[in-house]
């Protein structure tokens, strides 16, 4: 069926543990939960490609649809299994896109698959072409190539993007009053968005001057469906950068302790005591640039 028998053959992998209710009479994985290993793997490949799935049909004007899914079985999985699920886009026909997909224990391949889909029109499910730009982001990320960049800029250049952003995760998600969301600063901060490849915006953040010699960093969002993915961390390096080169010795920020970690992890600390702002736990974090 497929020629990819090594982990070495595919560049995106999705991880998981075999659960206890994916297991059957013989005490292995029951075979159709191999299909869903995959299918959920395929949606990890579009977030690595920092593509949003809903939205980004829309904006391609279509949706993919399975059209035939054929697996391979060579051992069996058991449960608290550590499986790397290997997927890659093996070729784009006119209106196809072939996906070819190992399961991997440590480097045993136990189960191949090739799915097929179609790109349609979701209304009447008819085929169309793929389109261009959907071509060169998929040969473009098996390629290696970055699928997101950054700008920095002003609110008549950016507002737009990073507005909608953060409308979606600060007033619908968090339900932060809007009032409390838009302010004055907007007009005069350093706005940063990432953008993937079909031009959407995906994370925002701004920086404006807090004292001499110290920027503060605010209004960070990504979208709900790609965290995890580098954007907000990319986003922020965009803005320190921007702080170091006017001459900024420290960075501060407001974080919610939910992203506490993150902001360690990007070597923030913790500065004064924990606070409540818009009815979310908050901590200052600082670094020095």
């Amino acid at each position: 069926m497929t020629d990819l028998h090594k982990k070495s053959d595919f560049r995106f992998f999705h991880r998981l543990r075999v659960r206890w209710a994916e297991v059957d009479m013989q005490k292995i994985v029951f075979n159709a939960h191999y299909l869903m290993y995959f299918d959920t793997a395929i949606a990890d490949y579009w977030r690595a490609m920092a593509l949003p799935y809903e939205e980004a049909m829309q904006a391609l004007e279509g949706d993919l649809y399975v059209r035939k899914a054929t697996v391979e079985f060579n051992a069996s999985a058991r449960v608290d299994d550590l499986l790397d699920v290997g997927m890659k886009c093996q070729r784009v026909g006119n209106s196809s896109i072939v996906f070819h997909g190992g399961l991997f224990r440590g480097e045993q391949l136990l189960v191949s698959c090739e799915l097929v889909y179609v790109f349609a029109d979701p209304a009447t499910q008819t085929s169309k072409p793929v389109p261009p730009l959907l071509r060169e982001v998929l040969a473009g990320y098996e390629a290696g190539e970055p699928m997101r960049e950054v700008a920095t800029g002003d609110w008549a250049q950016l507002g737009e993007g990073a507005g909608k952003v953060r409308r979606e995760v600060f007033i619908e998600e968090q339900r932060i009053p809007k009032e409390l969301e838009w302010d004055a600063h907007d007009a005069t901060a350093l706005h940063a968005v990432a953008r993937n490849r079909l031009g959407q915006v995906i994370a925002t953040g701004r920086m404006v001057p807090e004292a001499p010699g110290l920027a503060r960093i605010g209004r960070m969002a990504v979208h709900r469906t790609l965290r995890g993915g580098g954007h907000g961390e990319a986003v922020l390096r965009a803005l320190e950068a921007a702080a170091a080169a006017r001459g900024d010795s420290e960075v501060t920020l407001h974080a919610q302790r939910s992203a506490e970690a993150f902001y360690t992890r990007l070597g923030y600390a913790p500065h004064g005591e924990p606070f409540e702002e818009a009815g979310i736990a908050h901590i200052e974090m600082r670094r020095k640039l």
